[in-house]
C-alpha cells in the first residue's frame, strides 16, 4: 500500500508485517527495554543517555525484520504511523487482544 488515510487503516498494514512471532517477541524485548532505560533516565537524571533508548527499541525490531520476517521495517516508510503501532501492538499483547487481532488477517 502506498498511503493511508488513518491510523486505523494502518494498524491491520503493521500486524500483516508482523506475522513472525520471534520478530513480534523481539519487539516486545526492545519496547519493554525502552521502558526501562527510560525509568532509569528518569530516576538518575543521566539524560545523556537517552540514545540507548532508540538502541534498545529499534535494534531488537529491526533484528527481528531482517532476521526472522524477511521484510523492511515499517518504520522506513510510516515512522509516524510506526511508532505509534509499536505502542499498541505491546498493548494488544500485553492485554491479549493481538492473537484476534492477528487471526482477523488470515
Amino acid at each position: 500500500m502506498s498511503g493511508f488515510r488513518s491510523f486505523s487503516e494502518f494498524y491491520p498494514y503493521y500486524l500483516s508485517e508482523h506475522k513472525n512471532p520471534v520478530c513480534r517477541r523481539l519487539h516486545y524485548i526492545g519496547s519493554t527495554l525502552v521502558l526501562l532505560i527510560l525509568a532509569t533516565l528518569l530516576v538518575t537524571g543521566l539524560w545523556s543517555y537517552w540514545w540507548l533508548m532508540l538502541l534498545a527499541g529499534y535494534g531488537f525490531a529491526w533484528v527481528g525484520h531482517f532476521k526472522f520476517e524477511h521484510n523492511k521495517p515499517a518504520t522506513f516508510k510510516y515512522p509516524f504511523y510506526s511508532l505509534a503501532a509499536d505502542w499498541v501492538m505491546y498493548k494488544d499483547f500485553l492485554t491479549g487482544q493481538l492473537e484476534q487481532k492477528l487471526q482477523k488477517l488470515l
